[in-house]
């Protein structure tokens, strides 16, 4: 079947509009960190990161003893974490711990959304060799 100049210029149309309106992949949870939230002090995890499972990730059903993994709780929240593969020292913003907070892995947790605050103090205790100090 030969095609007409017409045919030719319709399709590749209907594909240039099908391809300019096709939803792209679109990611809209993930928090921006800009140089304004980097934490250049030092984060210690009981100070710094164990309030924060406490107050958003260690509440009962969630990420509490008995409850979803990691076991966040603050007995527990530590050991949780570098042994069950959630912190990467080596390449701290592909650790898991630090996907989940930042939305760059799903579900965001905390589950009410990233927080730049949040995300910003566990990169920089990760980087900072995440130290059960």
């Amino acid at each position: 079947m030969i095609m007409t100049t017409e045919r030719i210029v319709l399709v590749l149309a209907i594909i240039s509009l099908a391809v300019f309106f096709a939803p792209g992949c679109y990611k809209g949870t993930t928090v921006d960190l800009s140089n304004d939230l980097e934490i250049t002090r030092d984060v210690a995890f009981a100070a710094d990161i164990v309030p924060l499972f406490e107050k958003s990730c260690s509440l009962s059903g969630c990420h509490s003893s008995g409850g979803i993994a990691p076991d966040l709780s603050t007995a527990n929240s530590f050991n949780a974490l570098s042994t069950g593969g959630y912190i990467d020292v080596d390449n701290p913003e592909n650790s898991r711990l630090y996907g989940f907070v930042s939305g760059r892995l799903t579900p965001v947790m905390p589950v009410s959304g990233a927080d730049p605050e949040i995300s910003a103090l566990v990169l920089a205790w990760i980087k900072q060799g995440a130290q059960n100090n």
